[in-house]
């Protein structure tokens, strides 16, 4: 079949590097707009994946209108300017846990709408990547399919181990921007909309230059020291307060305000003699409140486990009482649950220390970075690392379901009903503590008498949800997301018509984004949820999508049927092997294990993706098609919500199965 696109048989040089460089534009301007909106507005902390689908959407939307229209490629800045000013102009923030004004906009004003404040990110988001994915689309057409594919994968690649390095150095949007207007001034050369361009850099300066302000790779953390307070009619010193994405996140007091205010913080140490406090873990040290009293309790030495490396440094700074510099403390960055089940140290006291993040794990999968804490095999491993007569204790503000939750499962794993002391309410939230083990029943002022509830479990984390259900918000918002996207695919894209021929490769892509979501959540089980085993699992997928296209360059590849049997062969192995089996193993076969299971499916499902991509008669109307399929993906991963992550295994083998039937009889030719 004759291809749709004017192809350059010997393209210059220029060429290439123009669509690597636009390829790593994309895919770098995407994981900022995912990182930076999210610190500026509420509401996408409950949507995991609304900046991505969006991106996707309109990157579609700019390879559809490679053949029609005017150059947007151009228009990126003036789309990228409008998105920074309403983001900036526009944000949500959470200033309140109870009361009728939680929400707030800037300078004090009421917030905007919900519908009214994601509609306007999600179409503005839409017009960003519509104008970058032009550009890339129309460099992508001066190469063959699968040639103009591996360019795009090297950009990508590039893109994404550029924008790890800048979360390492704790860089703020201002260098994230510097780095997209000098890519784009440079692709479309300086004079056009320099306004726009300057704008961006302004607004993104000004924003940066906060006084109080650092980027940790999973907030925008604002930090502030108060000499001199009243907290609770009570006169108090040098206070830190901690803010993350613009939410009151966690304050700092001297020891003597904490019994005054706060005294839930030593409910636990009621149950453990201060002879018997030898080696205690913190899980969430934080700012070091959990720590300071660990220490005036009598600990003798302290393992403090916080993901949060800013966090942690200005606890280690600003906190009062300075327990970060106590030479009885250990310091850990790392994931709380990767930290247990790497350690084989045993402890008088675990404590999980108000665990509660603000930050999701990626664009993908709807986990929170501390939810693999809770899980009933989370909860069996620290108890395998208790001492003889040692104690668990975890405390926070918790909903009556929770606490219920929570308190079943200790039951569960200990075998005894722990203890639950309550205090104050906050926000509908009861505060409690609940101590479980030998410490449990000294001097316990109540046992749990709750509702025996399920457990989350490694398969179905979720710890926050009442029931297994989909919640109303996520649905209409999905419903809403997929209308928009049909609407604007057919009026910004054209017919869909020219679509129908590649409805193979748009399930290939709804299949692939859940594949995908499957490999982020397990390796954050496997190996923590910190944000660089993130990005390394984002960068081994785009490593074996490369592999896969240079396979596929170089050597024949066996009939397609037979690459789907292999596939599917791979998927019922990842179904078969339970996780709990790989978490029993050392870390380096862990790690051997997880990428074979994670990864085969992965290359396997590229090769046939590159195999049928490298015929198609037009490589943007395909790669539409896929990226358009993958938005289909993003809300089937809500499945998840009621089925837990190991079933969808079986909704990827579906869709590639149906990918299959639904593949033409007869490829069209490659194009000459």
């Amino acid at each position: 079949m004759p291809s749709d696109e004017s192809i350059e048989t010997n393209p210059d040089p220029r060429v290439k590097v123009r669509l690597v460089a636009l390829s790593f534009l994309m895919l770098f301007l995407e994981l900022a707009l995912i990182r930076w909106t999210g610190s500026n507005n509420i509401h996408l902390a409950y949507l995991t994946n609304f900046v991505l689908l969006a991106s996707f959407l309109g990157i579609g939307i700019g390879f559809l209108r490679v053949r029609s229209g005017p150059d947007l490629f151009s228009w990126t800045p003036v789309a990228l300017a409008l998105l920074v000013t309403f983001v900036l102009a526009f944000p949500v923030t959470l200033t309140a846990l109870e009361g009728p004004n939680q929400l707030e906009g800037a300078w004090g004003m009421a917030a905007l709408p919900r519908w009214v404040s994601l509609g306007a990110i999600f179409f503005l988001t839409v017009a960003v990547m519509a104008c970058v994915g032009h550009g890339v689309a129309r460099t992508f057409v001066k190469f063959t399919p699968l040639e103009a594919y591996r360019f795009d994968i090297l950009g990508s690649i590039a893109g994404i181990l550029a924008f790890t390095l800048l979360a390492f150095l704790e860089m703020p949007p201002i260098v994230w921007g510097v780095v997209v207007c000098v890519l784009v001034t440079w692709l479309i050369g300086i004079r056009p909309r320099v306004a726009a361009l300057v704008l961006i850099l302004v607004l993104l300066t000004i924003e940066s230059s906060a006084p109080h302000d650092r980027w940790s790779p999973y907030y925008k953390v604002t930090a502030k020291v108060f000499p001199e307070a009243v907290v609770g009619g009570t006169p108090t010193h040098d206070v830190l307060e901690i803010s993350a994405n613009n939410i009151p996140h966690q304050t700092a007091y001297p020891i003597d305000t904490l019994r005054q205010i706060q005294p839930f913080y030593f409910f636990p140490y009621r149950h453990i003699p201060t002879a018997s406090l030898g080696r205690v873990l913190i899980v969430g040290a934080g700012n070091g409140n959990d720590v300071a009293v660990a220490l005036a309790a009598g600990a003798r030495h302290v393992d403090a486990v916080e993901i949060d490396p800013v966090v942690q440094s200005l606890g280690s700074r600003y906190h009062p009482e300075h327990p970060y510099q106590d030479p009885r403390v250990s310091v850990h960055i790392n994931d709380g649950r990767a930290f247990i089940e790497q350690s084989n140290d045993t402890y008088d006291l675990i404590m999980f220390a108000l665990p509660d993040s603000l930050a999701l794990l990626s664009g993908q999968g709807s986990l929170r970075l501390e939810n693999y804490l809770f899980t009933l095999q989370s909860m069996r491993t620290v108890k395998d690392h208790l001492a003889p007569g040692g104690t668990f204790a975890m405390y926070n503000y918790y909903e009556s379901f929770l606490l219920d939750r929570y308190a079943a499962t200790l039951e569960r794993v200990y075998g005894a009903t722990p203890c639950v002391e309550v205090g104050d309410a906050l926000g509908g939230r009861q505060q409690a503590v609940i101590t479980a083990g030998a410490g449990a029943n000294v001097e316990c002022a109540s046992t749990w008498n709750g509702e025996r509830v399920s457990s989350p479990t490694d398969d179905y984390p979720f710890p926050y949800l009442a029931t297994r259900s989909i919640p109303s918000f996520y649905w209409h918002t999905l419903v809403l997301m997929l209308v928009a996207s049909l609407v604007l695919i057919r009026t910004a894209g054209g017919p869909l018509r020219g679509m129908i021929r590649y409805g193979d490769l748009a399930l290939m892509g709804a299949a692939f984004l859940l594949l995908e979501t499957k490999n982020v959540v397990q390796f954050a089980l496997l190996f923590g949820t910190t944000w660089l085993v993130n990005s390394l699992v984002f960068g081994g997928v785009l490593v074996s999508v490369y592999l896969a296209i240079e396979v596929a360059r170089r050597w024949r590849l066996p009939q397609h049927r037979l690459l789907y049997a292999a596939l599917l062969a791979t998927l019922v192995v990842a179904w078969v092997v339970p996780q709990s089996s790989l978490l029993t193993l050392s870390p380096v076969p862990r790690f051997i294990a997880a990428v074979a299971l994670a990864f085969a499916p992965i290359f396997l499902a590229n090769l046939i993706f590159a195999q049928r991509f490298q015929d198609v008669g037009s490589s943007t109307t395909a790669f539409a098609a896929n990226l358009l399929g993958a938005i289909v993906g993003g809300g089937l991963e809500y499945t998840a919500l009621v089925t837990g992550y190991r079933f969808l295994l079986v909704v990827v083998a579906i869709l590639y199965g149906l990918a299959l039937v639904a593949r033409p009889a007869t490829s069209p030719m490659p194009a000459a």
